[in-house]
């Protein structure tokens, strides 16, 4: 804990390494939080500004950490909603931030990597250990059974209402410091450390499992199952590692599919979500938004409709199609590939999938376990949510992607500056 608080450098970059390891921590919580400390952690990078420090800006690291944000300036150019796009490009405003300071902080962040997503997988593990407390606080003052725990009221975005976090955007922090301690726990030799980092992995195996998000869980099963022993070990350590973790893996999917809450959440709503639409049913699955967007996406495929103009669409085009519950809940496409082509059209659509493309090349070129993680997490997430279109979602994709592209100083051949014509 001591090598956590205390670390060797400058003042300006020790300040700044607590203000990363405190703006890491207040993830899981209120955005307020996370709002706070990044105008401080800009103050301080441009108090203690200085033009030697400064790593290069125009590169194609950059560009790609930008792209989003581009795509909603030039989509807001032809939009006809000139509010909601003014809303869309305040809320992107954090692509913009975060690759800037970090660029323009002396802060070696490969060097502090480690401690960092040490901090920040403390604090999630802390976080699953709250919510089963509430949880279980809550089932003992309604004089419930025990096995409730582990029921829909307890699952979901049930189980993490109390930081008021949709369950999708916490499984996603969870997961990436889930493969942080993995990874940890495959490199260290000491024992006393091993325990730590093995009963940290569990707790949130545990959370995950009752967060019940079905595109982290199947990134998950393909970074712990492949990624990690491509990336991390060799040989007979591998092959190893590949028998104990698929064994343990057909063991949770053999203790989800007896859970009746489980089962519910993983396969049969999976299967309802991916179907198309039926007549009276309460709940529109996304399949049938899908196809409802696919059809506005028809009109207009190259250009789209403009920034800000996904939620007015959907709201009169849902209730045209009679899918009810999506018009009243004035739902969004919930899959960002779609949201983007409607918006900004194969045009956006394009953009997005080559920035992906990008982080996920130089993760593997690399071979940055971590970084991997992350790209296959948005990528997956991608197909079930807007994550770019809420807030909690949008900082995590910013801060981490920009952490990741950003943290090696040295790769001059990946960081060549572009050449402004």
């Amino acid at each position: 804990m001591t090598n956590l608080l205390k670390i060797d450098d400058t003042l300006a970059n020790k300040i700044s390494y607590y203000h990363i390891a405190l703006l890491m921590m207040s993830l899981p919580f209120d955005m307020f939080y996370s709002h706070l400390i990044t105008v401080s952690f800009g103050m301080h990078t441009l108090i203690h500004l200085s033009k030697k420090n400064i790593r290069p800006i125009f590169t194609w690291r950059m560009l790609a950490l930008l792209s989003v944000f581009l795509v909603s300036v030039l989509s807001a150019v032809y939009t006809s909603n000139g509010k909601g796009a003014g809303d869309e490009i305040g809320r992107r405003a954090t692509v913009v931030i975060f690759p800037l300071l970090l660029c323009l902080n002396p802060i070696d962040l490969n060097k502090y990597r480690e401690r960092l997503f040490l901090w920040f997988s403390l604090i999630c593990t802390v976080v699953i250990l709250y919510l089963y407390a509430d949880a279980l606080i809550t089932i003992r003052h309604f004089h419930l059974p025990l096995r409730m725990l582990f029921s829909g009221p307890f699952a979901n975005h049930n189980f993490s209402e109390p930081i008021n976090m949709h369950a999708t955007f916490f499984s996603m922090q969870a997961a990436l410091a889930l493969i942080f301690l993995l990874s940890a726990l495959v490199k260290e030799t000491a024992w006393n450390k091993q325990i730590i980092y093995l009963i940290g992995a569990l707790i949130l195996t545990a959370g995950l499992i009752q967060l019940s998000s079905k595109s982290v869980f199947i990134a998950l099963f393909v970074i712990i199952n492949i990624a990690l022993p491509y990336f991390l070990l060799k040989g007979a350590g591998r092959k190893r590692y590949v028998l104990v973790s698929a064994s343990l893996s057909v063991l949770l999917i053999a203790g989800i599919l007896w859970s009746n809450t489980f089962r519910e959440r993983y396969v049969t709503e999976l299967t309802s979500d991916l179907s198309p639409a039926k007549s009276g049913e309460a709940v529109d699955s996304r399949v049938a938004r899908w196809s409802v967007i696919v059809g506005l996406i028809g009109k207009k495929p190259v250009t789209g409709y403009g920034a800000g103009t996904e939620i007015g669409l959907l709201h009169n085009s849902f209730f045209e199609h009679k899918l009810y519950n999506s018009f009243l809940h004035d739902l969004n496409s919930h899959n960002e590939y779609l949201s983007f082509m409607l918006k900004s059209g194969i045009i956006g659509l394009l953009i997005y999938v080559a920035t992906l493309a990008f982080g996920l090349t130089i993760s593997i070129q690399q071979r940055d376990l971590l970084f991997f993680a992350f790209m296959l997490m948005v990528i997956t997430v991608s197909f079930s949510e807007n994550i770019l279109d809420v807030d909690k979602g949008i900082i995590y994709y910013v801060f981490f992607f920009s952490f990741f592209m950003l943290s090696n100083r040295q790769d001059n051949k990946e960081n060549v500056t572009l050449k402004l014509s």
